[in-house]
């Protein structure tokens, strides 16, 4: 059976290498408008899209960023991924957007109870979008790690940010360097059916 949706659901992986050119326009709005055309609880449409695709902007970031986890510790019970930020951090190598020309991080209201759920489908609109586009994209999770920082909020006030707004997750955007690969085959999720 045809359908181009699981096509593109079976085809998206996470690009963790782009080329250094912003894509082009239509095809960035293209994807945040997927993200605004998301569901949300009681259709409060309360997600805040912040779309950075200024280099020097994100230089910026990304050395905050990396001084935060430098001036982090992890021990065993630290969750994987945030200790190779902070390894990658303090060795000064760490690209937490993979070199990518665009970001766009999604906020919503602090202390609205679907502010997760509704942003994380944002997300998944946006990477299957940018798949469908033929653009590369990957969930990013640092600024919301580090979304009580105040030295990172306040770099994110000034793109946009709302001090009653917390970091939900964050996309990046770009053209891949590589060419696609093939699906993997899936090992885990399992389903139970009851007929």
């Amino acid at each position: 059976m045809e359908n181009k949706i699981m096509e593109t659901i079976v085809a998206r992986r996470s690009t963790r290498k782009y080329l250094p050119e912003v894509p082009a326009w239509e095809k960035i709005e293209e994807v945040i408008k997927a993200g605004r055309y998301a569901p949300s609880g009681g259709n409060s449409q309360s997600c805040h899209f912040i779309c950075i695709a200024n280099g020097e902007v994100l230089e910026e970031l990304k050395e905050i960023v990396k001084t935060a986890f430098a001036g982090m510790e992890y021990d065993e019970n630290t969750y994987k991924s945030i200790q190779n930020s902070i390894r990658l951090s303090k060795k000064g190598t760490y690209d937490f957007i993979y070199k990518a020309p665009v970001l766009i991080v999604v906020a919503n209201k602090i202390g609205y109870g679907n502010a997760m759920a509704d942003s994380s489908c944002a997300l998944m609109n946006m990477m299957l979008a940018a798949e469908s586009v033929g653009l590369g994209s990957c969930w990013i999770n640092q600024l919301h790690w580090l979304d009580e920082n105040p030295i990172v909020r306040e770099k994110l006030y000034t793109l946009g940010l709302k001090e009653d707004e917390t970091v939900c997750g964050a996309l990046s955007l770009g053209i891949p360097a590589i060419p696609a690969q093939p699906s993997l085959e899936r090992t885990g999720n399992p389903v139970d059916y009851i007929k």
